[in-house]
């Protein structure tokens, strides 16, 4: 089993920052906004961003899958009251000159496999698509 552990600090009025071994990201915390760092609902989305490329990434190689590049591009819907993440819908954009078949099982395995992918299906609509880069 593995864990998990970040620290996150307040650093002014305007921001924060969350750390993860010498990795830093810049948090927008302050009532203004920042457009400069990630609000809450910027980071889930790119923790699912992340984490789709990188399932596919993992297995490229074991499955001699053939491979220029990843895109992905989550969106969230939000409702207002209670405050929730209703829905997420990302398009994944492949480089590769792989047949249909293949691009679709690399999507029907990355969903099955993906930790954040499943976790975050748990507790919203997740939804999304694959296509060759054009």
């Amino acid at each position: 089993m593995l864990d998990y552990r970040i620290a996150a600090r307040r650093i002014n009025a305007e921001g924060s920052v969350a750390n993860a071994r010498t990795a830093e990201i810049q948090l927008e915390s302050g009532l203004s906004g920042s457009p400069d760092a990630f609000n809450p609902a910027e980071l889930l989305l790119a923790a699912i961003g992340y984490r789709l490329v990188k399932r596919i990434e993992h297995v490229t190689p074991m499955l001699d899958f053939k491979l220029g590049g990843v895109e992905v591009s989550p969106d969230a819907v939000r409702q207002e009251n209670p405050p929730r993440i209703i829905s997420i819908d990302y398009g994944l954009v492949v480089d590769s000159n792989e047949s249909d078949r293949r691009l679709e099982l690399r999507h029907k395995n990355v969903l099955k496999y993906g930790m954040i992918s499943n976790t975050v299906a748990a507790a919203t609509h997740l939804d999304g698509t694959i296509k060759r880069k054009s």
